[in-house]
């Protein structure tokens, strides 16, 4: 199993980045933190790397159930949603498969907690496409 959802989009990446807010929005999710790896890697080691931004998204009553089962998935928490722009207008979206959750605890008690946030991240990424 891979451990991401991507999406590749015909857009900017300002523009990509701005939807794809919108439709993790759209689909329940808020963003609790943001970086801007370009920016960050610039300022600390003084290189240059596409612009590049990890969403840190949450939706609370996922993240809570999922804590309910497992305590230690915290550090999977929140879920990443990578901005990366590849340059000609083309932008990709990723997301951790939230059914690698499962896979690396082991834990059955976060199947139904993780099928509904990869239904919910994979909607909202399915949004972007067209």
């Amino acid at each position: 199993m891979g451990y991401t959802i991507t999406r590749e989009l015909t857009r900017d990446f300002a523009t990509a980045l701005a939807d794809t807010r919108a439709a993790l929005a759209d689909n329940g999710f808020g963003v609790l933190t943001e970086i801007d790896m370009k920016a960050t890697l610039k300022a600390k080691l003084d290189v240059d790397i596409p612009a590049q931004v990890i969403l840190g998204a949450c939706r609370p009553p996922l993240a809570y159930a999922a804590l309910q089962a497992e305590p230690s998935i915290a550090v999977f928490l929140p879920c990443n949603v990578v901005v990366r722009d590849l340059g000609e207008g083309r932008t990709l979206v990723e997301a951790m498969d939230p059914r690698f959750m499962v896979e690396v605890t082991g834990k059955a008690e976060l199947d139904e907690v993780a099928a509904d946030a990869r239904t919910r991240i994979g909607t909202a990424l399915d949004s972007l496409e067209g």
